[in-house]
Formats: C-alpha cells, sequence, structure tokens
C-alpha cells in the first residue's frame, strides 16, 4: 500500500466569477486541504484522510460566518461516522460505509483541482482505490467538491464518479453514500423537513428533492443549517432518504434496488449542500435546487 500523498502544497488563490467572494486552498497541518476565504481565517471546509481512516471526508465544515461547527467526527454512538463523505454500504458484499481504513479504501490521495481557462468555482479532489477481501481494487472512487461562498451562505457540490475494475453491484441497502454527520446529542433543539414537507422521521426512506437539516450547535445563536439537493439526473431521482434517530441524513443509493456497473464503465452521481444558518428558507433551498439542476 502506496505512502499517504497530498498533491496540494501551497497556497492556491482561486477568483471564482459564479461566486461572491473567492475562496482559497491551503494545506492543513494534518495534512488536508482547508477552503478559506483567506489567510488567518478559520476554513469553512477541511477535506482530509489519515493513516487509520483511508476514506476521505470533510470535517470540520463550519457555518458561514466561521463560528460554528456543524459536523461531528466519531460519535459515541456511531463511530463509523465522519462528518460529511461518501461511503456505499454494499459493493460486491463488502461494507464501505461502516469501514474507512485502508484495508477498504486505499491509495487515496487529494489535490486542489483546477480547470485552466475555465469559469469553475474552487474545487478539490480525491482519487482512492476501494479493494476487495483480498486485496485487489474493484472500484477507482473520485470525489470533487467545490465551494462558492456567497457570504450569508455557501454551497458545496459533490460530484462522485465510480469507475468498475471488475462487474460491480452496489446492493440494495436501506443507507450509503453521502452522508451528513451533524454534532447532534440528547436534548439539543433539531429537526429537518424535506421537499415534500415532511418533518423529522416522517421522511425516513420516503423520496424527495432535498432534506434540509437543522440543529442547536455551539457558537451560534441561531440554527445551523444544511440541506442537501438531489441532482435531477442522478438514477432514481428523487432518491429516496436515510434519517436516523440521532439526525444523521443522506442520500440513500441504493435503497430503490440494485445498481450495476459493469467493468470498465462508470458511474456518476451529483449533490449539493446549502449551508446556512437560522429557520428554514425554503425559498432558498428551492432556488439552489432550481440553479443546481441547471447545470
Amino acid at each position: 500500500m502506496k505512502a499517504r500523498t497530498v498533491l496540494s502544497l501551497l497556497l492556491l488563490a482561486v477568483t471564482c466569477p459564479a461566486a461572491d467572494h473567492p475562496i482559497q486552498v491551503l494545506k492543513a497541518g494534518d495534512g488536508g486541504l482547508d477552503l478559506v476565504r483567506g489567510a488567518g481565517q478559520p476554513a469553512l471546509a477541511r477535506f482530509l484522510y489519515t493513516d487509520s481512516h483511508g476514506r476521505p471526508y470533510l470535517h470540520p465544515l463550519r457555518s458561514p460566518d466561521g463560528k460554528a461547527v456543524l459536523t461531528q467526527f466519531s460519535p459515541g454512538h456511531h463511530r463509523h461516522q465522519t462528518g460529511l463523505y461518501w461511503g456505499p454500504t454494499r459493493i460486491n458484499g463488502r461494507d464501505y460505509f461502516h469501514n474507512y481504513n485502508q484495508k477498504f479504501w486505499s491509495d487515496t490521495k487529494i489535490s486542489h483541482h483546477v480547470v485552466a481557462g475555465e469559469d469553475h468555482p474552487t474545487t478539490i479532489r480525491s482519487v482512492s482505490d476501494l479493494l476487495g477481501a483480498r486485496g485487489e481494487v474493484i472500484l477507482r472512487d473520485e470525489q470533487r467538491w467545490s465551494l462558492i461562498d456567497h457570504k450569508s451562505y455557501y454551497t458545496l457540490d459533490l460530484e462522485w464518479k465510480g469507475t468498475a475494475r471488475v462487474d460491480v453491484t452496489i446492493g440494495r441497502y436501506a443507507y450509503g453514500g453521502l452522508f451528513l454527520r451533524m454534532p447532534w446529542k440528547r436534548g439539543i433543539p433539531a429537526g429537518c423537513i424535506n421537499s415534500e414537507g415532511l418533518k423529522n422521521q416522517a421522511g425516513e426512506g420516503k423520496p424527495a428533492k432535498w432534506v434540509d437539516l437543522g440543529m442547536q450547535v455551539a457558537g451560534t445563536e441561531k440554527m445551523g443549517r444544511i440541506a442537501i439537493i438531489d441532482h435531477p439526473a442522478n438514477e432514481n431521482h428523487p432518491t429516496l432518504w436515510r434519517i436516523d434517530g440521532q439526525f444523521g441524513i443522506g442520500p440513500a443509493l441504493s435503497r430503490k434496488g440494485d445498481i450495476k456497473i459493469p467493468r470498465g464503465s462508470s458511474r456518476i452521481y451529483r449533490y449539493r449542500l446549502v449551508v446556512y444558518e437560522g429557520d428554514h428558507n425554503r425559498a432558498l433551498v428551492d432556488k439552489e435546487t432550481k440553479a443546481f439542476g441547471e447545470k
């Protein structure tokens, strides 16, 4: 297994005309990549992996003012949940949702992704090899995360690409794929609503274009909010959703049935997160849903 590698070594500033404010990428002390408004400011998001966690993840994810942390890493009630991450639960029978070590996620590399000469938001990228039970590579996992800052809120887009090295089946399961763990604890104000108006556990396993989760977290008097939007081009849109008893949420990738990726072919899924504070803002989430669907 190759040594851990980080490709971005310098502070790279990128101005994105599509954004209200430019975002920079800075190498963090732990080898991760920070998405920041400027040097000396707290990262809105950090993207990393470690020797013990070969699966890449984002943590912390902060509120738009940078004061509140909106994600939680490996809580006692779900040790495998690492902030914001991608992890299918059944790929050829192997579980990449509950298992994040390098026996499952191998040779991970992260980098600052630049598309020269085009109008693109600031983007970071990871590449990992997903290993089968005998240590063979069964799937190449590629993630591209792009952040656009609107000051009072920001959006974070994921494009996931899975390329099969063997015939791959992502087996039907109640959860797995993109997943968000906010810092829930018993007794705090928390709740979610989906595009169909269903609240909290009423939305578990139901189809929806988006789910908006709000939670009272340290560092802000307002509710910290993250909405996850399913792209209309994704297979089985609108997706079914996982909403667990501690308000961990995510689009359930294969809840409607098996997903087949023949050897040598690829599958792409796209999602958008809207990060903001306060009461649920349906107008904002619907606006970003429409804009995302047009991309």
